[in-house]
């Protein structure tokens, strides 16, 4: 498998579900601001959307959206990143993942813009403040956001909730999520991935 990857960019999520499954894959970097690939290719030929992650299978065939491509790797190694299909936990992690998908991902949309206005930020970032207290309720209670086990739910949370420092969303008054950060930050795989996008340089802390 090959995943189209920009570092930091929500293709960020099934880099680490890839790495905790173990399953193999090979990382292609694509500049979003040429839509590039770094051999020349125009990334508009592999996904027309324009956008990351896609993941291409080994037949050539391609999936896209984050949250889509986190539950086909979960499922090529089922017991590790997800419950099994078609069970009420599945739809519980399946809740989470629209959840974020919808109510914090795209929420931080208007804030890498800067020609978005101030009081438009000012309004998201509140919005975003909003969704947390629902998150920080939830990870209050258990280490992550469907019990004890990480899933790929955790792995999109992580990922998007990384945004929050360069743009400014104040996660001071969300302990448990900050918490969770550090957490899931520190799994060793996690650590992996973060580390081949260049998002950190040194090796693995130990896990708390």
């Amino acid at each position: 498998m090959k995943l189209y990857y920009s570092p930091a960019a929500c293709s960020l999520a099934p880099h680490i579900a890839l790495e905790e499954s173990g399953l193999s894959y090979e990382l292609v970097k694509v500049d979003l601001r040429t839509h590039k690939l770094g051999n020349g290719i125009d990334y508009y030929t592999i996904d027309p959307k324009g956008y990351v992650p896609v993941l291409e299978l080994d037949d050539g065939e391609r999936l896209s959206e984050a949250a889509v491509i986190l539950q086909y790797i979960a499922d090529n190694k089922p017991g590790t990143l997800a419950p099994a299909y078609g069970t009420m936990e599945r739809y519980r992690l399946n809740e989470w993942l629209n959840f974020i998908a919808t109510e914090i991902h795209k929420q931080f949309g208007p804030l890498w813009h800067d020609e978005t206005p101030e009081p438009t930020k000012a309004t998201q970032r509140a919005t975003l403040g909003k969704r947390f207290e629902l998150i920080e309720e939830t990870l209050a209670k258990q280490p992550y956001l469907t019990g004890s086990a990480f899933t790929i739910a955790d792995a999109y949370l992580f990922t998007v909730t990384r945004w929050a420092g360069p743009l400014k969303v104040d996660l001071t008054p969300f302990p448990a999520l900050r918490k969770f950060q550090e957490r899931a930050g520190g799994r060793p795989k996690v650590y992996s991935a973060l580390r081949a996008e260049g998002l950190v340089k040194h090796s693995a802390p130990a896990v708390a």
